[in-house]
């Protein structure tokens, strides 16, 4: 073969690998977390080793080998008040290899009136502030004030107000969560606030406990979009006490009780939701342990039942 022939083979070659079909043909490889176990990263929420102070929750985090922390306003607003810096303790953050995904919360962000709900920008601004300082990706959107038989429309649009707020003065992203403690309380209310905000940057915030507790189940979660997902909260729940009567202090490692993690793993990804899974425990008992062991035991368990769904 001569050299033209060889240079008008490899371009024709080379032509055929960049064509769109060929490029469509190739297995797109998705990234995989913790030595591979995981498709999404592994976070730990700050509650669940609640006694130490944030710096000290954050080393935790690194140490146990998390992917990523989800703190609180309220501690943000504690290290601000003590004189740290929370642009300093964000580099801290990803000097550790950890990123923040979500910070909780805006509380009191959705009042029933226009008038409350203008007294509330002072503080949901605070809020939003203190997340974007921190280097966050999203911030949670609390429903506690929303009102008994709350306007599903008026929740949406000021929603809609608060996705708009968070994105253009702050370069966040505000996603919705569900309690079952407040008016708005399964993953079907909360999608369907999402939705009537009519907007692309509307998402939700779905908790396995809440999930559970709230009656609203697990069997609606694959008719959702991974990408309508801001970070997905986990944790197990105990056969006794009776539902009625679970508070958020009976959470339980994954694994360790009743719920179907597994199922509800394989149909998370099966969504195309590719954030964080965050654990998120307000066990108590917990807390009276050694909180450096609590946060290991938490990210081993998590990874236990990621291995069990085969995900």
């Amino acid at each position: 073969m001569d050299r033209r022939t060889f240079i008008a083979l490899g371009a024709a070659s080379g032509a055929l690998l960049a064509s769109p079909a060929v490029q469509a043909a190739q297995p797109v490889i998705k990234k995989r977390y913790q030595n591979g176990t995981s498709p999404w990263p592994i976070c730990l929420d700050t509650a669940t080793v609640r006694p130490a102070s944030l710096r000290e929750k954050v080393k935790i985090a690194a140490t146990a080998g998390y992917d990523a922390i989800e703190p609180w306003d309220g501690e943000l607003a504690e290290f601000e008040a003590g004189g740290g810096n929370l642009k300093d303790l964000g580099k801290e953050i990803r000097d550790l290899g950890l990123f923040v995904p979500s910070v909780i919360g805006l509380w009191n962000a959705l009042p029933p009136t226009r008038e409350l709900f203008e007294e509330s920008l002072t503080d949901t601004r605070r809020r939003m502030r203190m997340a974007a300082d921190i280097g966050s990706e999203h911030i949670q959107t609390i429903p506690n004030t929303v009102g008994d038989n709350y306007n599903q429309q008026w929740v949406s649009r000021r929603y809609r107000d608060l996705i708009e707020l968070a994105k253009n003065d702050y370069g966040l992203h505000a996603a919705l969560v569900f309690v079952k403690y407040f008016p708005l309380k399964t993953l079907g209310q909360a999608m369907a606030v999402a939705l009537d905000a009519n907007h692309p940057d509307a998402m939700v915030i779905p908790d396995t406990y809440h999930m559970h507790i709230s009656e609203g189940g697990f069997e609606g979660l694959p008719l959702i979009s991974g990408k309508s997902i801001a970070i997905f909260q986990f944790a197990d729940a105990p056969a006794t006490p009776a539902i009625g009567q679970l508070e958020d202090s009976h959470r339980v490692y994954p694994g360790d009780g009743i719920l179907p993690l597994t199922k509800v793993l394989r149909d998370l990804k099966a969504t195309g939701f590719e954030k964080c899974v965050s654990l998120e425990l307000y066990n108590p008992e917990y807390w009276k342990q050694d909180l450096q062991q609590v946060a290991e035991t938490g990210l081993r368990k998590t990874l236990a039942v990621i291995r069990e769904a085969g995900v």
